[in-house]
């Protein structure tokens, strides 16, 4: 029973979040709530020219979850559920079959992503699929009113970071005898995950690094 790994920007959703974000954002944002993305989406472009694209979605993240500040989880989880419902037309539904196979044969599934741990709940409720969840967590105050803050995204290093962790956590409870992992992501800043998984797959890949899945033999899915 292995353990797979699925990013979901580009991969599981082929669409640009950014795009279903601010078309969400259009139909419940107050005046004041917007004034509040644009300020962040100000530094978080400023940001991208000088440091590049993760750090312009670094920025752009930590801006809009700003808007949520004072909301109540069950608020935005059905926030999210509208942000899925806009986005729906871009899953990636030939992959999400892959996952499935997956399943049948026991392994375990991990959604690995930067994205807002909120929005992939939501995701993966939509196309009803039963797995784990490692996302960007928004964060709460005890009474469970959300602060407006997140956590650390999960990007890069720190995605092999929390696999490491969950798998630890999963053989504690002896819920995981196997170590081989597998890897389903589209983007250059995946290559650490890649890197770490016994079979790194290359899913909808952009130029570059579809350069390094041809050099080095991994597998390209459309």
């Amino acid at each position: 029973m292995a353990v797979v790994t699925v990013d979901f920007d580009g991969t599981l959703y082929q669409g640009n979040s950014f795009n279903v974000m601010f078309q969400a954002g259009q139909k419940e944002f107050t005046y004041k709530e917007w004034t509040t993305v644009y300020r962040h989406l100000t530094v978080a472009l400023a940001l991208g020219v000088t440091k590049g694209k993760n750090a312009f979605r670094h920025q752009f993240f930590k801006g809009f979850a700003k808007t949520f500040k004072g909301k109540t989880e069950a608020e935005l989880d059905r926030f999210f559920e509208k942000l899925v419902d806009l986005g729906e037309k871009d899953i990636h539904y030939g992959l999400v079959e892959h996952v499935r196979k997956h399943q049948k044969k026991g392994d375990h599934v991990v959604i690995l992503s930067g994205a807002l741990r909120p929005f992939l709940k939501a995701f993966v409720k939509k196309i009803g699929l039963d797995v784990d969840i490692i996302g960007t967590e928004l964060e709460y105050y005890p009474n469970g009113i959300c602060t407006g803050e997140i956590g650390t995204i999960v990007n890069g290093d720190e995605k092999v970071r929390k696999v490491r962790e969950w798998m630890f956590h999963k053989k504690r409870q002896g819920l995981l005898t196997d170590d081989t992992v597998w890897a389903y992501a589209d983007s250059k800043s995946d290559l650490p995950l890649f890197e770490f998984a016994h079979y790194p797959v290359v899913v909808n890949p952009k130029s570059d690094i579809e350069k390094v899945a041809q050099q080095k033999e991994w597998p390209i899915i459309a």
